[in-house]
Parts: structure tokens; sequence; C-alpha cells
């Protein structure tokens, strides 16, 4: 029997974008209530929440006043005020995933140190802070070009990241991530043939469950397409999903993070970077999965145990990325529910902006030639953009 003091608990979210609309759209389910903390008045989970505290997501104030309306606080991005987190943990409010978790996380160098020492394969990666460090990690008797070099903070979709082709890209790619501003990581570069992730869970019990291996394709550095199952050798997958438990193991967080790696020509299998959080790669869940990775979030950090992770068919999700500045509009949304395996997200973001995450639509079929087939037909037809 379901203890119903559990359904009375209040959940804070830090960042009301569309991960947190996805969240309170499951939690709402239970008929929890939710008090979400973000900055922009008509952030997408607005118009679904309890209660919206506009804040920045440095505001020590608004944290505080978000943990007066909740019994247990998670958030939907990491680049938030971790400090303030970790005041209101000390003081005894509850954070899932943990603050221990979020700083390490938050930073990709700590992120890389504690995978490496607790033998999770990574590229190999050095702390530089001049041009002439990155040119010294670069030399042939060292790990030669091209290389990664990363902020280690604050970066995503491509941004705070720059590939140095040869030692003659260095310096511009130094000046492009700030000439040393910021703290900068350089990373051997992984030749990879396949980019995957896998979404995993843990609960407050110590119970974990992982979803199937995706496969993804970025234009841009942007997530484009994610089709599960991947096409990746068993083996491979074997060592995706073993990977994915010993980083759970690692950060001992409570919910959902996710996992992305690389997969090499050989079979072998690094960890690109983790995210506490729902991943848009595990966007597919939601049809492709019995539970998707939004519902076992909420499951994780009130207590519930987990939904069932398996995969109900192939499936494709296809982000929709805005074309243009402007008024948002979707065009072609009634032709591609012509196909009654197509499922459209529409985030709610009322302004276009070119290369910005205006939704997705995930295609669940009898095979995944079949699911493929159809999201790519709809590339054409299914568009955000801006009036």
């Amino acid at each position: 029997m379901v203890d119903m003091d559990i359904l009375k608990k209040r959940i804070g979210i830090v960042g009301g974008g569309q991960l947190g609309k996805m969240m309170i759209l499951e939690a709402k389910r239970l008929g929890f209530y939710i008090a979400v903390l973000d900055p922009t008045t008509d952030c997408p989970a607005s118009s679904i929440c309890d209660m919206h505290i506009i804040a920045s997501f440095d505001d020590e104030k608004g944290y505080t006043e978000l943990a007066k309306y909740a019994d247990v606080i998670t958030y939907e991005f990491e680049h938030i005020n971790a400090d303030a987190l970790e005041k209101l943990e000390n003081k005894g409010h509850t954070i899932y995933p943990s603050v221990t978790a979020l700083k390490t996380i938050q930073n990709k160098n700590l992120q890389k140190i504690a995978l490496e020492k607790n033998n999770i394969p990574v590229p190999r990666f050095s702390v530089v802070s001049t041009a002439e460090e990155i040119r010294e990690f670069g030399r042939p008797e060292n790990f030669d070009f091209p290389l990664m070099l990363k902020t280690t903070t604050g970066g995503y979709d491509g941004k705070g990241n720059a590939l140095i082709k040869t030692k003659n890209d260095v310096e511009n790619a130094f000046k492009q991530l700030g000439s040393g501003e910021k703290e900068l990581m350089v990373e051997e570069y992984i030749d990879f043939e396949k980019e995957i992730s896998i979404i995993a869970c843990r609960g407050i019990d110590g119970s974990k469950v992982t979803y199937p291996v995706a496969e993804n394709t970025h234009i841009k550095s942007i997530l484009d397409t994610t089709i599960v199952p991947a096409t990746i050798s068993t083996s491979a997958g074997e060592k995706a999903a073993e990977i994915a438990e010993k980083v759970m193991t690692v950060f001992e967080g409570v919910g959902t993070f996710c996992i992305e790696m690389f997969v090499t020509k050989q079979g072998d299998v690094y960890v690109n970077e983790v995210a506490p959080r729902p991943h848009n790669s595990g966007h597919y869940t939601i049809e492709g999965c019995f539970a998707g990775q939004f519902e076992n979030h909420i499951r994780a950090i009130v207590g519930l145990p987990f939904g069932n992770t398996s995969l109900i068919k192939p499936a494709v999700m296809i982000n929709l990325i805005g074309q243009n500045d402007g008024n948002a509009k979707l065009l072609g949304l009634e032709e591609a529910y012509g196909n009654p395996n197509v499922h459209v997200h529409v985030y709610g973001k009322r302004e276009s902006k070119a290369d910005r995450k205006m939704g997705h639509y995930t295609v669940v079929g009898e095979t995944i030639e079949e699911s493929l087939q159809c999201a790519n037909e709809l590339k054409q037809i299914l568009r955000f953009v801006g009036e």
C-alpha cells in the first residue's frame, strides 16, 4: 500500500524549461504540489506549476524561497547555484541529486577525475591555462592532434568546446574560449564510430535501473536524432551498461542521470560527460518505454519503486530546432499526425530562435527501419519557424 504521506510531498524544481515541464507532467499524474524557480515569467513550466518563483539561478534568496514550498528539491539542469543548494542541504532540506554529486559534475575536470579514480574509461585530459600548455599536450610523444578544448564549467550543446585539428589551430581555439579567463581543460580526441548514451536512475534506497542504449547524432554539436535500440555490437552495449552502473555508484545520486559515451571502431567505450538529470537523449523513453525517464525521476526523489524501463518498440526521437528568430510557429502538425505512430511535444517557448530547442517528436514503430524512415520524412514537414 502506498504511504499517502508520500503523495503529500511538495516538489521544488530549479529550472522551468522543457525538462522541468516534463517532470511536472509526470508528477501531476499523482497530484504532487510543484514549485518552480526560473527567471523567465513565461517559461515552459510556468503554465502548469503551482508556484513560480521568478528569480535568477544565482539568487540565493530565490532558493531560500523555493525551499519554503518544497519537501524535496531537484533541478532540470546543472548550471545553477550549487552553493545556495548546499546551504539548504546543511539546514536539513532534501536535495536530489545530492549537492556533492552536482558540484563534482558541474566541473568537467572534477567529473573526469572522479570517473578516472574509479577505473571508468575516459579520454585522457589535463587542465591548461596557456596556449603553450595545449601545444605541449598535443606533442606527438604525448597525445598528438586533434584535441578537444573545453571550458570546465558552463558548456552545453557545443558551447564552451573547440576542436583543435592541428597545432596551427591552438591559438584560435584558446582565444575562442576566452584566452584562459575561464578554467580550461584539454582532452585527447576520441576517434569514435558512434555516440551513445544511457539513462540510469537511482533510488533513495540505492536501487538502480537503466534504460536501453541510445544512439545519438548531433548537428552543430546539438542533438538531432536519437535511435533506440542503438546499432552497436552486443559487446559494446554490455560495456556501456556496465559503465552506466558504475557511474551511478560513483556519484551516489538519487534521481535520473544520463551517461554520454563514445564507441570506437574497435568496440572500446569511453565516457564523454555525465548529466545529473533527465536528458534530451532520453526523451524517447516517454512513448518508447513502459515508464519514461521523467516518471522514474519523480518516483526516485519521492521514494517510490521504479517503473519498467524496457523498450516497448523501436523508437526514433528527433529534436525540433528553431529555424530563425521571431514569434514561434509550428508547421506541419496535422500532416505529421496523419501517422498514428508519431508523438509531438511542443515546449511552449513563445520565441523561436535559430538553433533553439523548441520541441521534439518521437516515432515508435514495429522496426527501427520503419521508425527511422518516418522520422526522417517528417524533417521536411514538421518545423518551427519565427514570424
